[in-house]
């Protein structure tokens, strides 16, 4: 077994360990639609995967007024809690995650969900026992704020130089950027790995498969 690089790895939730950025990005379209604006495209709905659910729906809907936010949000959640049991973990994450645990990495979750919706998933049986700690958007700083890293380190006790951040989203790898974490990018979720690279990730996966054939080899 080759040294660890990293002893704490903390992942993205949605679009890089469960497949569900096209639920969530359609979710976003019905609700905006729901209060009256004007319905975001696909790649402006997506673009805001990651973030805190009222600054994501914010951006995507830039002309439904502050007063509506509450219904906006009541309505994407609405939409996504009606298809939530049709999504599931990506193909191949759980024996990624198996294997990780397995070499001894502290294993945690950053994700722009809320606390409520990433306990709920975190219940099912195939992922109890599996992490060690998350952080969720409401209950710290959303993404790209360094403060979920940076709480994960300090309860961890791991410096950031041992911290590998693991996400789907620009979002996440400047979070990394802004904790001073190394990072890697999948390209099989919500934002194009194009505009990955001025991030400066190790590595862009395009697969789970991949993903874990890296981190067996690098982290």
């Amino acid at each position: 077994m080759r040294p660890r690089q990293f002893d704490l790895i903390a992942f993205d939730w949605d679009g890089t360990l469960f497949d569900s950025t096209s639920l969530i990005t359609r979710s976003i379209q019905a609700a905006v639609a729901d209060v009256g604006g004007t319905v975001p495209t696909d790649q402006s709905a997506s673009y805001v995967i990651g973030m805190g659910l009222m600054q994501a729906l914010a951006h995507a809907a830039p002309d439904v007024p502050k007063e509506r936010y509450p219904l906006l949000g009541e309505r994407y959640r609405h939409h996504y809690t009606a298809r939530q049991h049709d999504i599931s973990l990506f193909d191949g994450v759980l024996p990624l995650l198996s294997d990780l645990k397995g070499r001894q990495h502290w294993l945690t979750v950053a994700t722009g969900k809320s606390r409520r919706g990433l306990d709920e998933v975190l219940r099912t049986v195939e992922l109890q026992g599996m992490f060690d700690g998350s952080r969720t958007a409401d209950e710290t700083a959303g993404k790209p704020s360094p403060l979920m890293l940076e709480e994960l380190m300090a309860e961890f006790g791991v410096e950031p130089e041992r911290t590998l951040m693991i996400g789907d989203t620009t979002h996440d790898l400047q979070m990394a950027l802004n904790a001073g974490c190394a990072s890697v990018g999948v390209s099989y979720g919500a934002h194009e790995s194009d505009a990955f690279h001025v991030l400066k990730p190790l590595h862009v996966a395009r697969s789970v498969q991949e993903l874990h054939n890296w981190l067996k080899a690098n982290a």
